[in-house]
């Protein structure tokens, strides 16, 4: 199977002020979707986006928008950001204390599910 390059622009660079405008000059310069990093300064020190954001991109783009939460016990916010417009939901495995009922249930949404793990986390854990 040939390796494909796809391009994900991160909204987070998005002057949000134009944001509808950035991303229709992202679709029409050739992106492939769109990537969407949630922080919520606790399992990260930053704060970004939520779901009323995804909202508002997901009106401006056909393209699949990949979401990657970077937050504690995200459980509690699958369902809004599949409402919101994901089709991918990545979470992190540090932060599901029952990463197996997390994916399940992004799957149950509708969405495709993904796993990240920070670059400190030894990978024999």
């Amino acid at each position: 199977m040939a390796n494909s390059i796809r391009i994900a622009p991160s909204l987070l660079a998005a002057d949000f002020t134009r944001l509808g405008e950035q991303i229709h000059d992202a679709d029409k310069a050739g992106a492939d979707l769109f990537h969407f990093d949630v922080m919520d300064g606790r399992f990260v020190p930053n704060i970004t986006m939520g779901p009323g954001i995804l909202e508002a991109a997901r009106r401006s783009t056909a393209l699949p928008i990949d979401v990657h939460l970077m937050i504690i016990e995200p459980d509690h916010l699958l369902e809004a950001f599949a409402k919101a417009g994901a089709m991918r939901i990545n979470v992190h495995w540090e932060a599901c204390p029952n990463l197996h009922r997390t994916l399940q249930t992004i799957k149950a949404l509708g969405c495709q599910a993904g796993v990240a793990i920070n670059p400190h986390t030894p990978a024999a854990s």
